[in-house]
């Protein structure tokens, strides 16, 4: 392939980025500044250099180093397990989340690459440079960047394997939810395993195809079989959500690299007894 098409079609960098790394002939083969149509060979070591001055860093507030739980990390972004109860970013200035804490844990600010909601605990995506993060946000559109969540529901689905697609929408009524709108709702797409029977819950996986927010907790209270412990969609109180994301995959974007992570949920198994002994 050309070195267009590498850059374009197989590290999926953006086209703001790309007219950066053309400009400033920050491109080079094997050392060496070449043609954007120039064609890569095997073995050849292709290098970008990126210029922090291309972009504009915000400044957050400090956060705490020590909350940060890290999965796995490198130059270029870091996985961490979030705790519940906790917001993966601030909604107000003078707010700390996830974000804050994993920035200072990092030294400079970070961005985040998709949303936990505050219940939720596991396994979360933060970059650790602007270069990176458009490129991230292309893996995660198209899906590929996988997901898998633990969630404890009330009864049995009919079927060992389900999808649901029900389109999703806001709550006119409350501005916290969301509901199924198929005319004016958003595609979404939950695939869903049952995992284990108990005697009034299931324990079952959900494989995100898209990310809508309250996704799985709206598809599953929907269809009959609201989350334990879902301050909003069940109204059966439990010490947490019993909604976990515990494993993460992705193909490192420019090492290629096949990373899994699985994230612990000491509160997540606590409840998970609790809730299913006899």
């Amino acid at each position: 392939m050309t070195v267009k098409e590498a850059l374009e079609d197989y590290f999926l960098i953006p086209r703001k980025i790309r007219h950066f790394l053309r400009t400033k002939k920050h491109v080079q083969v094997n050392g060496e500044t070449v043609h954007w149509q120039s064609m890569l060979q095997a073995g050849d070591q292709l290098t970008l250099t990126f210029d922090p001055e291309d972009y504009e860093e915000k400044d957050l507030l400090a956060g705490d180093a020590s909350l940060v739980e890290t999965l796995y990390e490198d130059e270029h972004l870091i996985i961490v397990n979030k705790p519940e109860g906790m917001k993966t970013h601030a909604n107000q200035p003078d707010e700390i989340a996830l974000l804050n804490h994993v920035s200072t844990y990092v030294g400079k600010t970070c961005y985040v690459v998709h949303r936990l909601d505050k219940e939720t605990s596991g396994a979360l995506v933060f970059a650790k440079n602007p270069f990176v993060l458009p490129v991230l946000n292309r893996l995660l559109e198209d899906k590929k960047i996988q997901r898998d969540y633990w969630a404890l529901i009330l009864g049995s689905l009919p079927k060992k394997q389900l999808v649901y697609k029900d389109k999703l929408g806001r709550d006119r009524h409350d501005r916290r939810k969301r509901i199924v709108d198929p005319r004016k709702g958003l595609y979404a797409e939950t695939h869903v395993t049952i995992l284990k029977t108990f005697k009034r819950t299931s324990l079952v996986n959900c494989q995100l195809q898209t990310g809508r927010t309250h996704q799985i907790r709206v598809h599953l209270s929907h269809h009959g079989h609201p989350i334990v412990g879902d301050p909003l969609y069940n109204p059966e109180r439990a010490p947490r959500l019993m909604l976990h994301a515990h494993r993460l995959r992705l193909s490192h974007p420019f090492t290629l690299e096949k990373i899994q992570v699985e994230a612990p949920s000491a509160s997540f198994e606590k409840g998970l007894k609790e809730q299913t002994s006899p």
